[in-house]
């Protein structure tokens, strides 16, 4: 079986290829340097340094054209789900943690059989791969001090209304439960719930297309935060949660100098963590100093976070989830609040 294998560097290429060659074909490439002739691929196995931009940049252009094969296999020596995540998002079928292990590798090559990937561009598993993607780039970005990819961002946000305007929510729920996790999970969630909010309202598709830009971007800055605190398993500390108050402040500051995001959106951003009587943060606005589009942006962000599961509680209900929404008195908008019980039981 022919095996292709792409890396960063010669002495990564080098390493796997010690590890294949006595059993399979092996041909490989340096990423970023002159392209080769890929056919006859089998299997693809991969070894990249995924806070590099131009790394995930070279792998979409990768992972696009060997799209046909069915064992995509990423190695990555951490384990935080950021790097987990961005390496299924890029297309990954497989991703083996930790130091290389010829073991694991050559069980993944031989016995690894993934499901078929949905070919329809419309469905829900491909418009939230295409999120993932713009978010796990994003967030690469933000971390390394690149330029962000804002239209890429908007693109995969409009793909996720298109796809929640024909398939509903609870297909969007389902599939972004099963298919991703963390951070991204949760921008992904807080993005469909966001748009199909927008919808059942009736608002114009340009307020539609401002919520759903506002949901892919509104969580970024938490590149900013340590791993340690992110992934953390059980309750935050007072001062790791002081930390994890930060994002708002570090997701508009990573924004403001991009060009395509209206000043709406970049207030989005910065005071989606607001309530109306105050207690919010970073700047502890009152109900008439938050916009619209930050009350609908602030309802789904918190549908979202109760219905998601967390290393130390189980998912909410829907149910259990609205009523707790329900019963935050003088920090959300009633009306909005009484007009997302359609969404949040049963759209």
């Amino acid at each position: 079986m022919p095996v292709h294998v792409a890396a960063d560097s010669t002495a990564k290429i080098a390493g796997i290829r010690t590890l294949l060659e006595r059993k399979y074909k092996v041909t490989s490439e340096l990423l970023g340097g002159v392209s080769v002739r890929r056919s006859d691929v089998h299997a693809l196995v991969v070894k990249a340094d995924l806070r590099v931009l131009d790394n995930i940049s070279t792998l979409k252009t990768l992972f696009g054209s060997l799209s046909h094969v069915k064992k995509r296999i990423f190695l990555i020596e951490e384990t935080a789900h950021l790097y987990v995540s961005q390496a299924y998002a890029l297309g990954a079928t497989c991703v083996l943690c930790g130091p290389l292990n010829r073991t694991k590798l050559l069980a993944e090559l031989v016995d690894h059989v993934p499901e078929e990937s949905s070919a329809d561009p419309r469905s829900s598993e491909a418009a939230a791969n295409a999120g993932e993607l713009a978010l796990a780039s994003m967030f690469s970005a933000i971390a390394s001090g690149m330029p962000i990819d804002v239209s890429g961002a908007r693109h995969a946000g409009s793909r996720i209304a298109d796809c929640i305007d024909e398939n509903g929510l609870s297909d969007w729920l389902a599939t972004v439960r099963r298919h991703h996790e963390g951070t991204y999970q949760h921008c992904l969630l807080v993005t469909g719930i966001a748009v199909d909010f927008g919808l059942s309202l009736g608002v114009p598709k340009a307020d539609v297309e401002r919520l759903h830009s506002a949901a892919m971007f509104h969580d970024v800055g938490k590149a900013t935060i340590p791993l340690t605190i992110l992934d953390k398993t059980g309750h935050l500390l007072p001062q790791e949660r002081a930390i994890i108050e930060t994002h708002p402040v570090a997701g508009y500051d990573a924004l403001k100098a991009s060009k395509g995001l209206s000043p709406e959106i970049l207030d989005a951003v910065l005071h989606h963590h607001e309530f109306l009587d105050g207690s919010g943060y970073p700047d502890g606005l009152c109900a008439g100093s938050i916009q619209d589009i930050v009350r609908i942006l602030t309802i789904s962000d918190i549908f979202a976070a109760l219905i998601e599961e967390r290393s130390y509680r189980r998912p909410m209900s829907r149910q259990q989830a609205y009523d707790i929404l329900c019963g935050m008195n003088g920090k959300l908008e009633k009306p909005l609040v009484a007009a997302f019980k359609e969404v949040a039981l049963n759209r």
